[in-house]
């Protein structure tokens, strides 16, 4: 199992819809379709990028755009920044990890956090075989994003988070269990 924390005190909006998805396991079955070593990890939307279907809840926040919000934070190794389109307010739920320093992103994508703990799983990405296609550098095979959670270190009480994350981890044992079985019967 590999580990990444995460420390997203940089944003307000973009922090609040990603939340929002990690709370309802929406990156629960997804995938990074993206490593190019040096540059970035990208996790795909997760419209498209879950391998487990999705409830009408999910749906409904995963449609959900994202106003570009630009700082003047660097875009520096282990950054966390928003996936988007050609329009700067066309990010939703993709983003990418930054694998190195990448000042031609400064002012165009918008940072939401950073990794603070887990280098060495970044590294790891880095090292997996890859291919080309057209303009992305792809893993050869699909790296699963088997599940997700957050939780709030600023939390005085976190007896209601505990029982939360309780009933995630159930779920997500389960559908866990069902990729299982269908990918290794």
């Amino acid at each position: 199992m590999e580990i990444l924390n995460l420390d997203f005190t940089l944003v307000l909006h973009r922090k609040l819809l990603i939340f929002k998805l990690v709370r309802l396991g929406c990156y629960n079955t997804n995938h990074f379709f993206r490593v190019d070593r040096g540059f970035v990890a990208q996790v795909a939307d997760v419209a498209s990028g879950r391998s487990a279907p999705m409830n009408e809840e999910q749906r409904k926040e995963a449609e959900k755009t994202i106003v570009g919000e630009f700082s003047d934070v660097k875009h520096v190794r282990g950054i966390l920044s928003m996936g988007r389109y050609s329009d700067p307010d066309s990010a939703q739920s993709s983003f990418s990890i930054l694998l190195g320093d990448a000042p031609h992103l400064d002012g165009q994508y918008a940072i939401f956090g950073k990794v603070t703990k887990g280098d060495e799983t970044l590294r790891k990405l880095e090292e997996l075989p890859t291919h080309r296609e057209g303009i992305f550098v792809m893993p050869v095979e699909r790296i699963t994003i088997l599940s997700s959670y957050y939780y709030d270190t600023e939390l005085e009480s976190c007896k209601q988070e505990r029982g939360i994350l309780k009933q995630r981890l159930a779920a997500s044992a389960v559908e866990i269990e069902l990729q299982r079985m269908k990918c290794f019967p």
